[in-house]
């Protein structure tokens, strides 16, 4: 999921630098309104009804002492918090970077960037791969930043550029590693093996023989070591400067250690070497490591590709088609139906349904006219617009990209159990190591026999499983998702889904189908049913509204004409008169459109389909029987279509994005345990039908998408919080959340920003996801106690000395083995 339009540099401002010029909203910090909504029981004023309410409910919940805690998700690893930057005097770049793996990656990442100077501020994740950096553009150019950040083991490029090749620079590291490992075993097996037991090797093991040999055993094992584990050497260093041991520096401390007394054994002209042990916890840690790579990278496969929902082109009024960055405030730019209006503006000439749910998450259009604010990332759908662009010449959707991207390089990657554990148990072993071999050199042993003891305790510690321990039960754990159509985009989520107590829902398009669909029919006494939706569907069927397309896809079998020959070029559709497919069976002649409606000739009667009202502006009564039905559809949150022919009303057809049919199979088992929040840019009756659903613990309605991040972060005081959303609009609050999990059929935004994406678009599949990751978080658990029971057994023997490298070799291979088996068992 690299694939990204938007530029890696300079991305629009945030919505915080929107509102400059007047009051922010105190929840999403987007502009209010030159009467500011407020209420006296709130503290702070709001841009819209839906963020006062948010702040009323959760000032009532929220029993945090300090707000910035709650918001901050930092875990002691330095990197900074992504908000603050917001306040620094420079430019934005965000960065994609290849071979972050742990907390102290941020940390040294950070660290590196605010050396240079220029760079006036940094914030990296490892969980999303991603760095944003603030910088002077008068002392640093754009082209330059990837360059100040690589390096030491890390790649970064722009998020557009895709995969940095840090994929196949692993494949062939580990293929050269396998095939100089088997060179290096080859020589054991033959020639110092034999040794170790007191047999004689095949040849004579001395003079030019045995230099010839270990000169070739040293070579082939020092590319393993600083080629192939060169990931994990430099996981080591990293650590090291940033004072966080992990699991890293206890593997590379075994490997460089063994390496370190067989070279000096060399030297001294001593045969017992260790460099297999080297070999073996490379090759081992370094595999186990890939294959957890290589299963997400087939999981992530499984995704289809997604439209990008971006514009990077603008049509002016003259027809002329620019470039976004071209456009100036001020300028007219004409949007046809089914274009993305590519930034915000006012229209200024025509009148259209624009579908707005991209960027607010309202499933239903808004009808625009001269006059009205349109928003860039919006569609118009049935009519052109010619709008003129606004001051800050920006598109909504282009913020929403910033915001969602500050988000991300702002959030840190959760620390994996093992690297926790790892704090307090390598410098244990190497104490004990240290302590050890001391005590052998204070009690007369020989300098190279405490080496041994000393490196014998490092090598039992049992790094190999340690460092499987993890990689392998999130492989599976990958696996098993993607079996069942999840895919798994952030190995966090298995260390986050365990405990999570709030599940938040974006209501359109995850708790709802998305799509219009005729819900009801409601004919009048006289009138059958399926000639009303035959008549409706026919005429419907010239209209881009999506209202219009679903009637016409409820329209009986055959009933609707070929729509090919409906008015398409814009000149067209404004006449008032265009005709379509004259002698087609079920043609419609003397096609028009109207505000609120349309209107067409079908067997030689003029049908008129649209909002009540618009039906009696042009002289068609409404039956009484039919108001009762035109007010439940209202009320229920759907939209009544009247259509009629005659001089009279004839029928209404109820439309609206109906809830999934698995919904409440869903809510029972999400809510088992877990508080559920639904989370909506619509207001009134769209929202409230939501509120008497079993297992739904609260709704905030008319929340517009800015604020459906700082929703989420506000919730955390409650606990962990994942979010289940499919809409650009949904995207930050998808990154803000401990858990983000996007439904297959949203947008590559929403894609982009999640922890799991459910491919098959089955709400039920959300409780799989937290199942799957419980169970995988437990097999993670039992690969370490069994590791860690080892060495509660294994280092005192080390200590006493009652064990030797190659002994303690085994012994780390047989737990690794183990760790190998519990990880490949079924979910």
């Amino acid at each position: 999921m690299t694939e990204n339009t938007q530029p890696s540099v300079r991305p629009p401002e945030p919505p915080s630098t929107a509102a400059s010029g007047s009051d922010a909203c105190d929840l999403c910090d987007l502009p209010t309104p030159p009467e500011p909504i407020t209420d006296p029981d709130v503290d702070g004023s709001y841009c819209c009804r839906g963020c006062l309410e948010v702040s009323r409910t959760l000032e009532r919940t929220d029993d945090a002492p300090d707000e910035s805690a709650v918001r901050s998700r930092l875990d002691g690893s330095g990197a900074a918090d992504g908000r603050d930057l917001d306040d620094l005097d420079g430019e934005d770049a965000f960065l994609a970077v290849e071979g972050m793996h742990c907390s102290t990656c941020e940390a040294f990442l950070e660290t590196t960037a605010e050396r240079e100077g220029g760079v006036l501020g940094a914030t990296a994740s490892y969980a999303t791969d991603t760095i944003r950096l603030v910088y002077d553009p008068d002392r640093l150019a754009a082209a330059d930043l990837p360059e100040i950040v690589s390096g030491h083991g890390y790649t970064a490029f722009d998020r557009s550029a895709g995969d940095g090749g840090e994929a196949d620079d692993g494949v062939a590291a580990l293929l050269l590693g396998g095939f100089f490992g088997m060179m290096v075993m080859v020589w054991y097996i033959l020639f110092l093996y034999p040794t170790y037991f007191g047999f004689e090797p095949v040849a004579a093991f001395s003079g030019y023989e045995s230099a010839f040999l270990a000169a070739n055993i040293w070579l082939f094992t020092s590319f393993i070591l600083f080629y192939t584990g060169s990931s994990i050497l430099r996981g080591a260093v990293v650590s090291l400067r940033a004072r966080r041991p992990n699991m890293d520096l206890l593997v590379a401390t075994a490997a460089l250690g063994s390496y370190g007394y067989s070279t000096l054994a060399i030297l001294l002209g001593e045969h017992h070497l260790y460099f297999d042990v080297t070999v073996a916890i490379v090759l081992v840690v370094t595999a186990g490591t890939h294959y957890e790579k290589l299963v997400k990278r087939r999981a992530t496969g499984l995704l289809s590709e997604l439209t990008e929902r971006q514009v990077d082109e603008a049509r002016l009024e003259s027809g002329e088609t620019v470039p976004l960055e071209a456009v100036e405030p001020g300028d007219r730019l004409l949007v046809r139906p089914g274009e993305r209006i590519p930034l915000d503006g006012e229209v200024v000439e025509g009148s259209a349904a624009v579908d707005e749910s991209l960027v607010t998450g309202e499933s239903l259009p808004v009808g625009k006219a001269v006059g009205d604010a349109v928003r860039g990332g919006t569609v118009v759908t049935d009519a052109p617009l010619v709008l003129a662009v606004g001051d800050e010449a920006e598109s909504t959707l282009d913020r929403l990209v910033s915001l969602l991207w500050s988000i991300q390089s702002a959030r840190p990657g959760v620390q994996r159990l093992a690297d926790k554990l790892a704090t307090v148990f390598v410098p244990l072993v190497a104490a004990l190591a240290v302590g050890a071999t001391a005590v052998a050199l204070a009690t007369g042993s020989s300098p190279s026999a405490a080496l041994l003891l000393g490196l014998t305790v490092v090598i039992v510690s049992c790094p190999c499983a340690l460092g499987l321990a993890t990689p392998l039960a999130i492989a599976a754990g990958v696996q098993a998702a993607a079996e069942r159509g999840i895919v798994v985009a952030a190995a966090t989520i298995f260390e986050d889904a365990p405990d999570v107590d709030v599940v938040v829902l974006d209501k359109t398009g995850t708790m709802t189908t998305g799509t219009m669909a005729v819900e009801a029919v409601h004919a009048a006494d006289d009138t059958d049913p399926d000639e009303l939706l035959r008549r409706a569907g026919a005429v419907e069927a010239l209209s881009a509204h999506p209202i219009a397309a679903a009637v016409a896809d409820a329209a009986p079998e055959g009933a609707v004409a070929d729509a090919s020959g409906a008015p398409s070029d814009p000149d067209e559709i404004r006449d008032a008169d265009a005709a379509n497919g004259a002698g087609c069976p079920g043609a419609v002649e003397s096609f028009e459109r109207f505000d609120r409606g349309v209107s067409g000739v079908v067997d030689g009667e003029r049908v008129v389909v649209g909002h009540p009202d618009a039906l009696r502006e042009r002289g068609l009564s409404v039956p009484g029987a039919l108001e009762s039905p035109i007010e439940d559809a209202r009320e229920a949150g759907r939209v009544p279509v009247a259509v009629g022919w005659d001089g009279r009303t004839r029928g209404v057809v109820a439309v609206g994005d109906s809830p999934r049919e698995d919904l409440a199979a869903a809510l029972e088992t999400l809510s088992d345990g877990r508080e559920v929040v639904v989370l909506t840019g619509d207001e009134g009756p769209a929202a409230e039908r939501f509120r008497a659903l079993d297992g739904v613990d609260e709704v905030f309605a008319g929340v517009p998408p800015a604020a459906k991040a700082e929703t989420v972060d506000r919730l955390r005081a409650r606990g962990t919080v994942a979010m289940v959303g499919d809409g650009s609009n949904d995207a930050p609050a998808l990154a803000a959340a401990d858990v983000g999990i996007a439904m297959g059929g949203g947008t590559k935004l929403a894609t982009d920003a999640a922890d799991a994406v459910i491919v098959g678009d089955d709400l039920a599949a959300v409780a799989e996801t937290f199942d799957i990751a419980s169970s995988t978080h437990r097999r993670v658990r039992q690969n370490l106690g069994w590791a860690f029971c080892y060495n509660a057994v294994a280092i005192p023997l080390a200590v006493a000395g009652l064990l030797n490298p190659l002994f303690a070799a085994v012994a780390m291979a047989a737990s690794s083995l183990l760790v190998v088996c519990n990880s490949a068992r079924s979910l």
